[in-house]
């Protein structure tokens, strides 16, 4: 009867959960994960961190010192940098690359878009044509990039365009194509169909329906795809140094092999040059880091 009866007082639909839950474990184990993740995101960033650091503490140092005594922080100068805006004509090197670039950049970014279109709204008849060029031009990823330079340095001859800004360009538009279409492809898988049928009974041909539908809403991914690219031709140097033969054309890339000489090397000016460098780099991923996060994730998840 006693225990009858207390069952009968308990609330009908409320049940008691004793202390002893493994409920009470997940939320434990969520912020020790968190934590960990923490932990190694402070790491990877501070190990991304200390070379830049370190090229920037040796190019205020002596070149006797960066041998000697890479860690000391006496005897700090402006020496280094000094030298290079002398010697180097770094405007000139800046404009050259920006031309580049520029060019390089956009025709690299049409054509791709264009291929990432056709291979995911166009109807082929024959679909394993379709699969054959998706696989073709995204295969391009998978070919290590500088042991095209000799087929390379031989089709620019051939074509009479070596020495120009031509020899760089048509590289850098080819090596760029892969990972483009890679990008664009996943976010045209996303894209709803949806507002290209609609602009198509309103009427769109295809360039208005390219134009003003389709290329607005991509421009997280086209952002990432242009930063990528022109901090690629700002960074890209064996291509440079075999390709361009006149120094009124050189880029900046190639302002670091300036203080390298046959029997001796300024690391001090080396380490200065690559300051100046990396730190337009630096500027773009600082002012366009969200666009940049926006397009690698942009598509990777369905909703």
């Amino acid at each position: 009867m006693t225990t009858t009866s207390s069952r009968s007082n308990q609330a009908p639909g409320r049940i008691t959960v004793p202390s002893s839950s493994p409920t009470a474990d997940p939320p434990r184990r969520r912020r020790r994960g968190l934590r960990v993740a923490g932990v190694a995101a402070y790491l990877v960033t501070f190990l991304i961190v200390l070379p830049l650091a370190w090229i920037v503490l040796l190019s205020f140092q002596p070149s006797g010192n960066i041998l000697g005594n890479p860690f000391a922080f006496s005897g700090l100068t402006l020496d280094n940098y000094l030298a290079v805006l002398e010697s180097t004509p770094l405007l000139r090197m800046y404009g050259n690359t920006l031309l580049i670039a520029l060019v390089s950049v956009t025709v690299g970014t049409a054509v791709s878009f264009m291929a990432a279109f056709a291979l995911t709204r166009m109807v082929f008849r024959r679909p394993r044509v379709q699969s054959s060029l998706r696989f073709y031009v995204l295969g391009g990823l998978a070919v290590p990039v500088y042991i095209l330079l000799f087929p390379v340095y031989r089709l620019d001859l051939a074509l009479g365009v070596f020495g120009t800004y031509a020899a760089l360009v048509l590289p850098y538009v080819a090596v760029s194509i892969p990972f483009n279409t890679l990008l664009l492809t996943g976010f045209l898988r996303e894209f709803p169909t949806e507002l290209e049928e609609a602009a198509i009974i309103d009427g769109a041909g295809l360039w208005r329906l390219c134009w003003t539908v389709v290329l607005p809403l991509m421009r997280p991914v086209i952002a990432t795809i242009l930063i990528f690219n022109v901090v690629y031709v700002f960074n890209e140097f064996p291509f440079a140094s075999i390709l361009i033969n006149d120094p009124d054309m050189v880029t900046v890339s190639l302002a670091v092999s300036r203080f390298q000489g046959q029997y001796t090397v300024d690391y001090g000016a080396m380490m200065a040059a690559a300051t100046l460098v990396l730190l337009p780099q630096l500027v773009i991923y600082a002012l366009f880091q969200k666009q940049v996060i926006a397009g690698m994730t942009v598509g990777a998840v369905k909703g």
